[in-house]
């Protein structure tokens, strides 16, 4: 599912415009959904799911998320250091490579050997470039866009940005982020790569289709999506999403113990379906109230 905007961006850490450079163009208007947590002493929180990256910027300040950013103590997000686009790629240069591994070509099936060379050949990528870089780290160069734009439109800069002079809480940073690729079995970094070329070949449309649940608020469209794709195979989904929900969720509950109130602003995925983040605040005794 690494098509998805709510899931790339921040972990893939590069994306691109679908805009030419220079061309000037209009935000496009947003409602995307924010709750309000509660707890039985007088603890809160807001939980806005952001989309990590577009091809133009987004007017996303809605009255509801602008209350909740004002009564907000803390701001709470994946990287701290999102637009720092050479700290993160310095961080990936020290992770992504091992030597003796075998070519490319070699750790990919023979169905997806021509996505293969058409994403490299589009990316401007030669096998040479790849000697020794682990698969996962192949994935995620193939799965980010061409241009480097995108990512400039994403809400989790956005959020940073509005944030002011509030202190601001990462959840992981692009360490932790990378290393739970790092650290899945070669088996799995395959799985991953696989699934980046098979999705290479989806029709161009999706990712508007997808940009459109999030500017409408559509959670259970965007829930659909968090069971295709690579987050389909079970140990991906627990490495990426279900695992990383979990400690969240019990940093965010640390958070509001504090007293001062967290704005917590992630993925859009990460909130929805029985293992988001709303489902296991409600399960640890939290109320969680969609706003208007």
């Amino acid at each position: 599912m690494m098509r998805l905007p709510f899931m790339r961006g921040a972990t893939l850490v590069l994306a691109a415009s679908l805009a030419l450079a220079g061309c000037k163009r209009e935000p496009l208007e947003a409602d995307p959904a924010i709750w309000h947590v509660t707890g039985s002493r007088g603890e809160e929180a807001w939980l806005f799911g952001t989309i990590h990256a577009a091809p133009r910027p987004l007017d996303w300040r809605t009255e509801a998320i602008d209350e909740a950013l004002t009564r907000a103590g803390v701001v709470v997000v994946e990287l701290a250091n999102v637009g720092d686009d050479a700290a993160v790629a310095q961080v990936f240069a020290s992770l992504s490579r091992s030597k003796g591994l075998p070519a490319v070509s070699s750790r990919v099936p023979p169905e997806r050997q021509e996505a293969l060379r058409g994403l490299m050949k589009e990316r401007g990528i030669k096998e040479r470039d790849l000697r020794d870089v682990e698969t996962w780290a192949i994935a995620l160069m193939l799965a980010r866009p061409a241009d480097s734009n995108e990512g400039r439109n994403g809400i989790d800069r956005a959020v940073i940005a509005a944030a002011g002079n509030k202190p601001i809480v990462e959840l992981e940073g692009a360490t932790t982020q990378l290393s739970i690729f790092d650290s899945l079995p070669e088996s799995e970094q395959r799985e991953l790569l696989s699934a980046v070329l098979s999705d290479a070949e989806v029709v161009s449309g999706e990712d508007e289709h997808l940009l459109e649940s999030w500017r409408q608020g559509d959670v259970a469209r965007i829930e659909a999506e968090t069971r295709t794709g690579l987050l389909a195979d079970p140990e991906l989904r627990d490495a990426l999403f279900t695992d990383r929900n979990l400690r969240w969720a019990g940093r965010i509950v640390a958070e509001m113990n504090k007293g001062q109130p967290p704005f917590v602003a992630v993925g859009a995925a990460h909130m929805v379906g029985p293992d988001g983040l709303i489902a296991l605040l409600q399960q640890a005794g939290y109320t969680v109230t969609r706003l208007p």
